[in-house]
C-alpha cells in the first residue's frame, strides 16, 4: 500500500493482494474527498506475479517525471500509469545467469535522487538500481542473513535491517564499510521493518520480529536505543514517521491498533516513558500503514480485506 505524492494525484493510493499463490492483484484507488468514498478504477488494476512485498509511487511531487509505480516480489518492476491503464515499463533482474533470483523483501525510492531505487533481498544483499539506465549501480553484501527492509537517509546514504538482528548504515562513497547502528541484545531476534525520519535524519525506528516493542534509534549514539515504545499488546507490523513533523510516529500491529506517538519532551511521562497520544482500534490485525506526504492529516491502514483512511 502506498500514497501518491504527485500534486495532481494527492488522493490516489496503490493497494495489493496478499495471496499465497502466483497470481495476485494490484489496484490503484482514488479517495473522493467530498464523500469519503474510496473508488477503484478498473483501468488501473492489473495481475501481479506473487504478492508484492512493497509498492511505491515515484517521489515526484512537481509532476516533472513519468507517472510510475514500482513493485517488488521476485523482481523489481516499474509500471507506467496512464489514463487508459497500466503498462509494464521495466523488469529489473540483476541475476542474468538464471531466470530465478532471491525474492525481494522490500525497497525504497530515493526522494532526493529519484533515478535510484534500493532493494533488499533474502540473499543477504542490497542492490542500488539506476532505473533510468536500467542497470545496477551498486550491489552490496549487507548482512550475514536475510535483509528484510531498506530505507534511504539522503542522496547516497541508506540503512537496512536483517534477520541477523542489526541495523546497518551504508554510504555509497565508501562501499567497503558500514556502520552498525544497533544490534539486538537477544540472539536470533530478526529486525523486520525500518523507518528513517525524513524530518530529522538523526532518528530511525525499527521493529523486532514477533515483538510488541518499537525501537527508536539516534544514529549519533550507536548500539543504545533512545527509547523503546511498548504500548502495543501484540506484535507490531508497521511503522511510519510523520511526513510533516520530526517527533511524531505511527505504529500498528496484531492488536488491531494504530498508535500515534509524540516523541518530543511534551509527550514524555514523569517516569521517562512514552504513551501514545492517539489510539485507533480497527476491526482486525493491522498489516500495513502509510502516512500521506501530500496530505499529512491522512493515515491509511490495511487490515483483513479492508483499506481505511484515518484523519489524524
Amino acid at each position: 500500500m502506498n500514497w501518491s505524492v504527485r500534486s495532481d494525484k494527492k488522493y490516489r493510493l496503490a493497494v495489493a493482494s496478499l495471496l499465497e499463490q502466483y497470481s495476485n492483484r494490484v489496484q490503484i484507488v482514488q479517495l473522493d474527498n467530498s464523500t469519503g468514498e474510496i473508488r477503484p478504477d478498473p483501468a488501473l488494476s492489473f495481475d501481479h506475479p506473487y504478492p508484492p512485498t512493497k509498492l511505491v509511487f515515484i517521489p515526484d511531487k512537481e509532476c516533472q517525471r513519468p507517472d510510475l509505480l514500482a513493485t517488488s516480489s521476485d523482481f523489481l518492476r516499474l509500471w507506467q500509469i496512464s489514463d487508459s491503464g497500466m503498462e509494464l515499463k521495466s523488469l529489473l533482474n540483476n541475476n542474468r545467469s538464471t531466470e530465478f533470483s532471491g525474492p525481494l523483501t522490500s525497497f525504497d525510492w530515493n526522494e532526493a535522487e529519484p533515478r535510484r531505487i534500493g532493494t533488499s533481498s533474502i540473499d543477504t544483499t542490497c542492490t542500488i538500481w539506476d532505473i533510468e539506465r536500467e542497470v545496477v549501480d551498486t550491489q552490496l553484501i549487507a548482512h550475514d542473513k536475510e535483509v528484510y527492509d531498506i530505507a534511504w537517509g539522503g542522496v547516497g546514504v541508506f540503512a537496512s535491517v536483517s534477520a541477523d538482528g542489526s541495523v546497518r548504515v551504508f554510504d555509497l562513497r565508501d562501499k567497503e564499510n558500514s556502520t552498525i547502528i544497533y544490534d539486538s541484545p537477544e540472539p536470533n531476534t530478526p529486525l523486520v521493518r525500518l523507518g528513517w525520519n525524513k524530518q530529522d535524519p538523526r532518528y530511525m525506528a525499527t521493529i523486532v520480529m514477533d515483538s510488541k516493542k518499537v525501537v527508536v534509534l539516534d544514529i549519533r549514539f550507536p548500539t543504545l536505543p533512545v527509547m523503546e515504545l511498548q504500548s502495543h499488546r501484540a506484535s507490531v507490523n508497521a511503522v511510519a514517521w510523520a511526513p510533516h513533523s520530526s517527533c511524531h510516529l505511527c505504529t500498528a500491529g496484531d492488536d488491531s491498533q494504530a498508535l500515534i506517538w509524540d516523541l518530543s519532551s511534551t509527550g514524555q511521562q514523569p517516569d521517562g516513558s512514552f504513551d501514545p497520544i492517539l489510539i485507533y482500534t480497527a476491526g482486525a490485525e493491522i498489516e500495513q500503514l502509510q502516512w500521506s506526504t501530500s496530505l499529512p492529516d491522512w493515515v491509511a491502514i490495511a487490515f483483513s480485506n479492508k483499506l481505511q483512511i484515518l484523519r489524524v
